[in-house]
């Protein structure tokens, strides 16, 4: 086993390292996964809630230690890092009152004379162990949607973490280790992309979990067809403001939706639309809110802005932005570049044809633009390939449910930005932004199937 350094995206400098297996040893990963499944999915609702809540004490006790991690593995700027923290406990937390609450069905089959005496309980089974493939934006919160519900349903998880963010999770297991769960039923494997397909493919691994880009998630599907495959994928967010809309606080949450984190998220602020009568007025509050946004070393308290990922992320990103400008947008904020920190960038007059606007940005770049009719604005954020969630801004209880109705979309979010989520919700998109639902409680069933056993007296 080598291994391998792990670095900050905003210096350089070390933030861990983490052990490369060899194939061999993914090979006895796999196995022991799929031998301990005999055991876990016999662990009784009181075990594995207390493992599940033993997490979410731990995490939070280790809280100041885990942000440290993140923000210097992913560039997440320290104060929303400890936010992921505090997230991840929750999550856990609401995977053990899942397991808690659960519930069956118990009904009669006595609806015709061959049926007499027979009736039938449901109960749901754990598949088996899961893939759990994650992205680094999330690095321990988004591990923890997969790894939580697995230990709910009693199953093993073999984990390929982003490569960028390896040691949120090594750290994660490490704690479930200490909470009781078999170190069999958890390993982490810091392996390649070509790697990682192989684990997608095993049919000792009948789950997939993956969250990342719709390129690669599709294509996983593609080469695991016989699999239960969730897909949290990308999206390239619309955010609708109306004229009786609360512009200060609207501008302000849309500012924090599209720039936070450096606009990493799947969720993220990237279409604006403003109804003409106040759009002048936004635009304003916008600016001011993006002029409030401070960037830089992610390990600075102050800091609401880090680097990208990468800097030829942000290379990408600051092109893309170059190409607007150059077919004809206009830059109203931003657009410049510093290494992997790009300014929050906010941009206008741009066409549906931009990538800035058809494609996800994945970075914190907004594009501006203003709308005549509540019905066209709900066109043109359906007018996108991708489809997981918006946000609108209105008093209107009428176009609230008129855009219910109409957004193609896995969630509608009013009076906030598109980028807000709890985590104990149904999580997921339509169209290219994936397919099946997280949220502790929806993912054990995406990882379980039903049984029914019919009884007939005697």
């Amino acid at each position: 086993m080598t291994e391998r350094v792990v670095r900050s995206p905003f210096d350089g400098r070390e933030a861990g390292r983490i052990a490369v297996p060899s194939a061999a040893e993914v090979e006895v990963a796999v196995a022991r996964a799929a031998k301990v499944f005999e055991t876990t999915k016999k662990l009784p609702t009181y075990r594995r809630a207390a493992i599940l809540r033993s997490v979410s004490g731990a995490l939070l006790a280790k809280k100041e230690a885990l942000a440290r991690t993140i923000a210097l593995e992913a560039g997440k700027p320290l104060k929303a890092a400890r936010a992921e923290v505090e997230r991840a406990s929750g999550t856990f937390a609401a995977a053990a009152a899942a397991v808690e609450t659960a519930s069956g069905a118990h009904f009669p089959l006595d609806m015709n004379p061959a049926s007499l005496g027979k009736w039938g309980i449901l109960r749901r089974v754990p598949l088996g162990p899961v893939c759990a493939i994650t992205p680094f934006n999330f690095p321990l919160n988004l591990t923890s949607h997969k790894v939580a519900p697995a230990i709910g349903v009693g199953a093993p998880v073999v984990q390929k973490p982003a490569s960028q963010t390896p040691l949120s999770a090594m750290a994660l297991r490490e704690i479930v280790l200490s909470a009781g769960w078999p170190e069999e039923a958890y390993a982490v494997l810091g392996v390649s992309g070509a790697a990682g397909e192989t684990l997608v493919t095993d049919p000792r691994l009948p789950v997939v979990s993956f969250t990342g880009s719709a390129g690669v998630g599709w294509r996983l599907r593609e080469i695991a067809p016989r699999k239960r495959v969730g897909l949290e994928l990308g999206g390239n967010a619309g955010l609708i403001v109306h004229e009786d809309a609360d512009l200060a606080d609207a501008a302000a949450r849309a500012a924090s939706g599209g720039f936070v984190y450096a606009g990493q998220s799947c969720i993220s602020v990237q279409r604006i639309l403003v109804h003409r009568p106040v759009f002048d007025r936004f635009e304003g509050e916008l600016l001011a809110a993006t002029a409030r946004m401070k960037t830089g070393d992610p390990l600075d308290e102050s800091i609401d802005v880090g680097p990208m990922i990468t800097e030829a992320e942000a290379i990408r990103a600051e092109t893309w932005v170059k190409e607007a400008v150059a077919a004809g947008a206009r830059l109203l904020a931003g657009g410049t570049r510093q290494g992997a920190v790009l300014q929050p960038t906010v941009l206008s007059r741009t066409s549906p044809s931009m990538k800035v606007e058809c494609d996800e940005v994945f970075a914190p770049v907004v594009t501006l633009a203003p709308y005549d009719s509540f019905d066209e604005a709900l066109a043109r954020v359906n007018d996108s390939r991708y489809g997981l969630q918006a946000g609108v801004f209105t008093r209107d209880l009428g176009r609230i449910e008129k855009a219910f109705e109409t957004l193609e979309v896995g969630g509608i979010i009013v009076n906030d930005a598109p980028t807000w989520r709890a985590d104990r919700m149904p999580y997921g998109g339509v169209k290219d932004s994936g397919v099946g639902r997280e949220g502790p409680l929806y993912a054990m069933e995406e990882f379980t199937e039903p049984r029914l056993l019919v009884l007939r007296a005697p």
